[in-house]
């Protein structure tokens, strides 16, 4: 049986659109066509046991076969998806998505990179970090956020995201509305305070998105400052429209996956990328680009 990660089954979620319990653009007919060229009959009860909805369907398959199987799955699904994808024209709406894939699959199949021979010690106080106990939770919380529906996602994803912010001392603040708008909540970080606008969308952040946060932050008191947090990153060209020298700094999910899986201290990350925006102007620094491994 395959090991599959809850946070390798959060990128496959990403990758193959398993929000709502649906698996790309199949239907249920078409579903069970494509496994069907596999010799897998994906209808079969025992693939139904936490759900009949195909993503739910899908997901106890790859938890019940072999990694062989897996693999082959997997790369079946993405190859039909480029193939629809190219066939729409639909530019790609997660950020180096290939490598993403090629990463997992090799995961998977227990392919490493060689461990590096001197690794470099922390930047920081390991003993900040939560326990293992607890990012475990945090990413359960996460992969539960997944599956939900779109619109009680987005609420179950602030709440995710207070928890997150709190494990790491971040002082949290719940969402709060003032009069005619909306902010996803709030936190301190080195006595400053920030405001956070969170989205989980299929579709990047845009330069609408970025603008109407700042437009937000514009309104509040000179010193505050703001996190937009989009699960599905923003598109290059809202960025660049978007412009230098803002008061946002921003993450995608990908920078979240990376702070859980390598238990990254988060509080460090913001720190790195606020320090990245001042001194280039640009808003989103990446953390597998200011945390290389």
């Amino acid at each position: 049986m395959a090991n599959i990660r809850q946070l390798d089954m959060l990128l496959i979620d990403d990758l193959f659109e398993m929000g709502g319990g649906y698996v790309l653009n199949f239907s249920d007919r078409t579903f069970a066509a494509f496994f069907a060229e596999l010799d897998i009959e994906i209808d079969d009860p025992s693939y139904a046991r936490n759900g009949t909805s195909k993503g739910k369907r899908l997901r106890c398959l790859l938890q019940s076969v072999d990694i062989p199987t897996v693999v082959r799955v997997l790369k079946a699904l993405w190859e039909y998806r480029e193939a629809m994808r190219e066939r729409s024209n639909q530019p790609e709406k997660l950020q180096h998505a290939k490598d993403r894939f090629d990463q997992l699959v090799a995961r998977i199949q227990g392919v490493t990179s060689p461990a590096p021979q001197a690794p470099a010690a922390p930047a920081w106080p390991v003993p900040g970090l939560p326990s293992a106990t607890l990012v475990s939770s945090i990413v359960a919380d996460l992969m539960a956020v997944s599956q939900l529906d779109p619109q009680p996602r987005g609420f179950a994803f602030e709440r995710f995201l207070k928890r997150t912010f709190d494990a790491y001392g971040l002082e949290a603040r719940d969402a709060f509305r003032l009069r005619g708008e909306q902010i996803d909540g709030s936190f301190q970080l080195a006595n400053e305070t920030y405001l956070l606008e969170a989205k989980w969308q299929n579709a990047p952040s845009g330069v609408a998105e970025l603008h109407g946060f700042h437009g937000k932050l514009e309104q509040k008191a000179a010193w505050a400052r703001g996190l937009f947090i989009s699960n599905s990153g923003f598109t290059d060209d809202g960025l660049e429209a978007f412009g230098r020298g803002k008061r946002v700094v921003c993450m995608d999910g990908y920078d979240l996956y990376e702070v859980l899986r390598r238990n990254l201290p988060l509080d460090k990350v913001l720190e790195r990328k606020v320090r990245h925006a001042a001194e280039t102007g640009v808003c989103f620094g990446r953390v597998r680009d200011l945390f290389p491994e």
